[in-house]
């Protein structure tokens, strides 16, 4: 039976500009016990851009986010810091960093653009998933894959899915905990978390022998998403000197939300 007790992230102290933050042990694994899944980090930063002021009230989406990791992201005190780029009244670019220590761990770069009504003429979206209640919920961590933020989410497994499955995979992640204590997550902020586990949906090598790790997440929106169930559609390629990519579709319970991709390194363990 899976406890889990702590948020991803506890403030430390007022201080806003940077904000001080404690990552607990719920944001560690599967890779390294010390070191953070890309899905909480990504998500803090998240919130910092979309928490940044506009210059007016008019209504705001934030279309695109891309975090680029720059090293190894450590459990334990960080702090994040964001501003608007370039201000616009219709367009925005927002950015965020994560500081460990002395270095920058994480930078993320978001577009946010003016919303209005294309209700009449909206297409394009694929057929939606099966929803979480179609799925297999649950499922146990395999051998080899650490503790923490695994035990963090909960996940609902589609065509017979878990993390010991190889290749393409479709499934649906819920967060257990808080991302920051004592706040409500934004539906935004649950999705980022989400979106980087699109990787472990697809694995595509057993990760007692192989690591892929991703050095980026870039995630496309094409509305507003909704709830606390987010489902990925993912699969991953290898290519032969490395290098690999792992691309998913997006969904709420409502349907398509948008895409993702990341670049992987990939080596023997």
């Amino acid at each position: 039976m899976i406890t889990v007790v702590d948020p991803f992230y506890r403030r430390t102290g007022e201080r806003t500009d940077p904000a001080g933050f404690e990552a607990t042990s719920s944001t560690t694994g599967p890779w390294f016990a010390d070191a953070q899944h890309m899905g909480p980090p990504s998500a803090l930063l998240t919130r910092a851009m979309r928490l940044l002021p506009a210059r007016d009230d008019a209504p705001r989406r934030i279309a695109r986010v891309t975090v680029e990791v720059l090293g190894t992201v450590p459990a334990g005190p960080i702090t994040v810091d964001a501003q608007v780029e370039r201000p616009g009244r219709t367009i925005e670019l927002l950015s965020a960093t994560m500081r460990a220590g002395d270095r920058d761990v994480l930078r993320a770069r978001a577009w946010r653009l003016a919303a209005g009504d294309t209700a009449a003429v909206a297409q394009g979206t694929v057929e939606p998933m099966p929803g979480p209640a179609a799925g297999v919920v649950g499922l146990d961590r395999p051998e080899g894959w650490l503790p923490g933020f695994l035990d963090a989410v909960e996940w609902s497994w589609l065509d017979g899915g878990g993390l010991e499955r190889r290749g393409p995979g479709r499934g649906w992640i819920r967060m257990r905990v808080p991302l920051v204590a004592g706040e409500e997550p934004d539906a935004l902020e649950r999705l980022m978390v989400a979106a980087d586990c699109a990787n472990g949906l697809a694995a595509p090598l057993d990760v007692r022998e192989w690591l892929f790790v991703n050095t980026e997440l870039t995630v496309h929106l094409h509305r507003a998403p909704e709830g606390e169930w987010f489902g990925a559609d993912a699969a991953t390629v290898v290519g032969p000197d490395g290098l690999g990519t792992c691309s998913a579709t997006l969904f709420d319970e409502h349907g398509q939300v948008g895409r993702i991709a990341q670049a992987l390194t990939v080596r023997a363990r």
